[in-house]
This record gives structure tokens, C-alpha cells and sequence, in this order.
């Protein structure tokens, strides 16, 4: 391998290590700081669910009387032969389009998602450098004074948790969307019953409070990742003691 290669590489972990060190005593801090701020803003300080709701946009159509078997009464009456042979049938409206327009997205929610998901892709690759950082600092393999070892194993597997946790949230924030315009669509086929509309309300109240759960558990995850590296420093970049490496 030439000898040029080597040195960015062995370069690349210097600079990831000073960046990772940088990071834990001023990065997570002012991060930390920061989401308290914006966990106090109207947006997500005691907001009302009220606030967040949105007009779907699909009127109520006025019904229509199908008038099939006319006898002179203007009364519908399904044929004998039918009623006894086949079960009665309840079908919606087939939506060819909405004569209003589209339905809308929640405005209001997609603006705090718009604020969240690069606070959740923050920590994903803030957890992913840790990692790294780590990874490095792991000494060889050697028998016997691998305390500092295991403190440094047990530190990457919270950040690793940390790491999935985060993905996790990305996850759930689309689920939000397919799930919505699944209840969406029954609106639409069902415009008359009123227990659809109400689906919708609910899932768009249990989303805001997703949303605000979801910048308070990216906050907690800084603040318990800034400790548990803040008072594990020493053994996290020296996990074996200068006299144990003589004796080897």
C-alpha cells in the first residue's frame, strides 16, 4: 500500500478524533441548549390540539335517491327474487376526483416536521462519529486490564442504541403520512360518516404529540450521551494504564 494512502487515512482519524472531542464539549452542549429554547417556543410550549387541525376539503354531498323499481309511489323496492337470494350491500362513492381539489396535507404539522427532521438526522450522524471515535480509541487485543475495555464497549453500544433509536424516528414520521391518507381516502369513499373525519382529527393530534415526544427524546439522548462520555473521558481515550502497557 503507498505510503501516501496510509497517511490520509491515519490523517482522516486524527481530524475524526479532535472533531469527536470538539464535539462532545461544545457541540452537544449548545445542542442541548438549543432544543430547551425550541421546546419552549409557541409551537411546542403548550400548544392546543385545536391548533393543529386542518380542513380536509371534502364536502358532504347532498344524497341521492335511486329510484329502480318505480311503481307509481316514487318508493325504491328491491325485487323479491333479490331479497331473498342476495345479502344487502353498502358500498361508498366511487372518487373519480374531488370536485373542491386535493386534500391537503396538515399544514401546521408539516411545518414542525419540517423543523424535526434535521434535528433527527443531526443525531444520527452525531452518534454515527461517536461511534467512530470509539472505535478507534479500542486499543489491541490483549489479556488482562481491559476494565477501561469493557467501559469503552459498554459506551458504544448506547451510542449505537441511540443511533437506531433516531433512525427509528424518521420511520415513524412517514408511517404518519400512508397512514393518514389511508383514513383520507375512506373520507372520500365515505363522505357521510362522520367516525372517518374524526380518525383523521385524532391521528393528526397524536402526531403533533409524537412530534414534540419526539424532540424531547433527542434532547434527553444528548444530554445522556454528553454525561456518560463526559465522565468516562479518561478511560474512553486511555482504557489501559501507562504502567500496565510496560508489562507487555
Amino acid at each position: 500500500m503507498p505510503s501516501d494512502t496510509i497517511a490520509k487515512v491515519q490523517d482522516y482519524k486524527d481530524s475524526l478524533i479532535k472533531k469527536a472531542e470538539q464535539l462532545i464539549t461544545q457541540g452537544f452542549p449548545e445542542k442541548i441548549v438549543q432544543l430547551n429554547e425550541l421546546l419552549a417556543t409557541p409551537m411546542f410550549y403548550e400548544r392546543k390540539f385545536s391548533d393543529v387541525h386542518q380542513d380536509l376539503n371534502i364536502p358532504v354531498p347532498d344524497p341521492v335517491l335511486v329510484n329502480n323499481n318505480d311503481d307509481g309511489d316514487g318508493i325504491d323496492k328491491p325485487s323479491a327474487k333479490r331479497a331473498r337470494t342476495e345479502p344487502p350491500l353498502v358500498s361508498g362513492v366511487k372518487v373519480m376526483y374531488l370536485p373542491t381539489g386535493s386534500v391537503p396535507c396538515n399544514a401546521p404539522l408539516c411545518e414542525m416536521i419540517k423543523i424535526v427532521k434535521p434535528i433527527i438526522r443531526k443525531l444520527v450522524e452525531d452518534s454515527n462519529f461517536l461511534k467512530m471515535w470509539i472505535s478507534f480509541m479500542i486499543p489491541k487485543i490483549e489479556d488482562g486490564n481491559n476494565f477501561g475495555v469493557s467501559i469503552q464497549e459498554d459506551t458504544l453500544a448506547e451510542i449505537q442504541t441511540v443511533e437506531t433509536e433516531a433512525a427509528a424516528f424518521f420511520d415513524q414520521i412517514s408511517r404518519y403520512f400512508l397512514s393518514r391518507a389511508k383514513v383520507v381516502s375512506k373520507v372520500a369513499k365515505y363522505p357521510h360518516i362522520d367516525d372517518y373525519r374524526r380518525a383523521v382529527v385524532e391521528l393528526d393530534e397524536k402526531e403533533y404529540l409524537s412530534l414534540w415526544l419526539v424532540v424531547c427524546e433527542v434532547r434527553n439522548r444528548y444530554s445522556s450521551l454528553h454525561d456518560i462520555v463526559t465522565k468516562n473521558m479518561e478511560k474512553l481515550k486511555k482504557p489501559r494504564s501507562s504502567n500496565a502497557e510496560h508489562l507487555y
